[in-house]
């Protein structure tokens, strides 16, 4: 799964925002696309969406304490030893002047409902319940992200993997199953057109992604297609499709062997997904 978010984010990366004509031109899937204008961001890197979803992975896998200090502690951490692009500016140089959980807790204004507690919550689908999956998804967006949809997004989110993981039906009534379960009807209603930096938006286009095909490759390009915060909905969509039985496992080999392979990159990941799994 963490391979598969991370492929959607880096690939989508390259499409965030850029003009319409250049996404339809070049979003085919034949590799990964340099930015037009986030020269920043190498083809193939993966951006923060992966990287705090990689903090969470790590903290389940661990054993530790599920709460608000030891989750922005995660962050931190992540951060600190591989810092990158990607970040909204802002968070970015919050985070290079923070030095632990605490000191983040104390200076951090949790009152965005953008996308960032959204992104990073596949991880969290694979707990066992739906209660567990729900209450660990509203502690770590609380960290960042504690506004009524901020809170709603990463739920929504780590529920669509938490249907596909556990096979609860067919892929194509995930969104209505997260509205039922969430008794929030907007998790059913289809997206259409350019997606915002809201993580309602961001959830909501990724569910029609996902409950529309049936292959990796078409939820991929269905994601990049609907332009603007794309890598944000390419990563919550292919967390989910990529635990899903009922959507084929066809990303081209290339977004595979080119994605980043450093220290944390496709290996580590991989290795990290055995264990979470």
């Amino acid at each position: 799964m963490l391979v598969e978010l991370a492929i959607g984010d880096a690939y989508g990366a390259g499409f965030e925002y850029a003009d319409p004509e250049f996404t339809a031109t070049y979003n085919t899937l034949a590799g990964y696309v340099q930015h037009p204008t986030h020269l920043g961001v190498r083809p193939g890197a993966y951006t923060d969406d992966t990287q705090l979803s990689l903090a969470l992975a790590e903290l389940l896998v661990s054993g530790d304490e599920w709460s608000p200090k030891v989750i922005a502690e995660r962050f931190v951490e992540v951060f600190r030893r591989d810092p990158r692009e990607g970040y909204a500016r802002g968070f970015q140089l919050f985070l290079e002047k923070i030095e632990s959980g605490s000191e983040f807790l104390e200076r951090i204004r949790p009152d965005s409902d953008k996308s960032g507690a959204a992104m990073r919550s596949g991880p969290l689908g694979l707990l066992h319940s739906v209660t567990d999956v729900v209450r660990h998804a509203e502690i770590q967006a609380r960290v960042t992200h504690d506004t009524p949809d901020g809170i709603a997004a990463a739920r929504a989110a780590a529920l669509a993997v938490h249907y596909c993981h556990h096979d609860l039906g067919p892929v194509a009534d995930v969104g209505a199953w997260v509205a039922r379960t969430l008794d929030e009807p907007r998790w059913a209603v289809p997206w259409t057109g350019k997606v915002g930096s809201k993580g309602v938006m961001s959830v909501r286009a990724a569910l029609t992604a996902l409950a529309s095909h049936t292959r990796a490759s078409e939820v991929l390009r269905a994601c990049v297609a609907f332009t603007g915060d794309v890598d944000t909905v390419a990563t919550i969509a292919l967390a989910a499709a990529s635990r899903s039985g009922w959507v084929e496992a066809d990303l081209p080999e290339v977004l595979y062997t080119d994605l980043e392979n450093g220290e944390y990159g496709r290996d580590y990941l991989a290795r990290l997904d055995s264990r979470l799994v």
